[in-house]
């Protein structure tokens, strides 16, 4: 496994701490845990970009490019604090409905690949930006080069679950693990309709209530674009084949660990070892399990940013209504319910789902989600495993 370059920590040591490196936030107390400010329609956020290591459920170490979220940082220490601290999937962004999001993303640049100067953005994949400079297709917005940020400026829009992903040179860089689960709850939460205060969308009338909800996000790698990419060796695109399917950058039975998995090691030495963090980081902080007590409504924000594959997800013994597609409520023109009862649903990468599970007359237990497209629920030749998670009915 590859060390922490000379040069690169060389470079860092001269390198002015703060240089071009800011945090943009009109209110002047943030709250670390929560990024609230002491306004409840402003919320700020701070993600590094840059590169780490993660774990597969098989225990085999893949070299990665990801976010991590640094907003419990003083601006000096973002690229201290982002360096080797990619996380898989990235750091989930949840706002409310007309709030005014600030989100500062750094480029911490790549410890592993020195020889890398790219770029890095933030692109919140099927929502509607009022200005291109802030989409983060780098052909008609600003690319953040290393050791500098910026501040992305949006006013939430309609409610939904959406996703984000760096798009520059984006299919290696979502290969490689810049993605990440992001949703917008409706304005409407925290007004009781129909014995609700929690809902998926804007309805009117409680019919996308729910009481607990979970983001889960489908993706997937393969280890040997993972190889490459670590050994400077020509990328394989076309042969691409994903053969480690997750859920929120986890397989079974990794996705139930409520806790954020331990930091990744080779031969008993962190990987992403850093002067600040000799421990390493925890790299996969994000679980997959669902629990929900009986007779509760669940929602499931299940979105796909698998660069390779369709894939498909079911859940037997609960019924599963879905309320929404692509940050859409399903309706009509005119209003008409479109919503549908189903036991599976089907996403290719950048498509959404809005699922309500209702567990009203369902016995306590343990039921599961998981892909129906077999050859998936395996962590690369290890069976049992892959693209499936437990939901847990108290």
């Amino acid at each position: 496994m590859a060390v922490i370059p000379l040069l690169f920590l060389l470079i860092l040591t001269i390198m002015p701490s703060e240089a071009g490196v800011q945090l943009q936030c009109p209110a002047t107390i943030i709250d670390p845990a929560t990024g609230q400010t002491t306004d409840p329609n402003v919320v700020c956020k701070a993600l590094a970009a840059g590169d780490g290591f993660i774990t597969m459920a098989d225990g085999r170490v893949l070299y990665i490019f990801g976010f991590s979220d640094v907003t419990q940082f003083p601006a000096s220490q973002f690229m201290d604090e982002g360096m080797l601290a990619a996380n898989f999937s990235g750091p989930t962004l949840s706002i409310k409905e007309g709030q005014d999001f600030y989100l500062t993303l750094t480029n911490v640049g790549m410890v592993i690949r020195p020889d890398l100067f790219d770029p890095h953005t933030v692109h919140f994949h099927g929502y509607p930006n009022a200005a291109s400079v802030f989409d983060g297709e780098p052909m008609a917005s600003i690319a953040i080069a290393m050791g500098a940020s910026l501040t992305y400026y949006y006013t939430a829009p309609p409610s939904g679950t959406y996703m984000y992903h760096c798009h520059v040179e984006a299919t290696e860089h979502m290969q490689m693990g810049m993605l990440a689960n992001l949703y917008v709850r409706p304005a409407q939460d925290g007004t009781n309709i129909a014995g609700f205060t929690k809902f998926a969308y804007n309805d009117g009338d409680g019919s996308t209530g729910y009481d607990v909800d979970f983001p889960i996000q489908i993706v997937s790698m393969d280890p040997n674009f993972h190889d490459a990419d670590e050994t400077i060796q020509p990328l394989p695109f076309a042969a691409m084949t994903d053969v480690y399917p997750m859920l929120n950058g986890r397989g079974y039975p990794d996705t139930v660990n409520p806790n954020p998995l331990p930091p990744p090691v080779d031969g008993g030495t962190p990987v992403n070892a850093t002067m600040i963090h000799p421990a390493g980081v925890a790299s996969q902080k994000v679980n997959s399990v669902i629990q929900a007590t009986a007779g509760q409504k669940i929602l499931l924000r299940i979105s796909s940013l698998a660069t390779v594959d369709f894939y498909t997800l079911r859940v037997l013994g609960i019924p599963m209504k879905v309320v929404g597609r692509d940050a859409k409520i399903l309706r009509g023109p005119t209003g008409n319910i479109l919503y549908y009862n189903t036991n599976s649903v089907t996403l290719g990468g950048g498509e959404s789902a809005d699922v309500i599970l209702d567990t009203t007359g369902i016995l306590p237990g343990t039921y599961f989600l998981y892909t129906t497209n077999l050859n998936n629920l395996s962590n690369n030749t290890e069976d049992f495993g892959g693209m499936m998670t437990e939901i847990v009915i108290n």
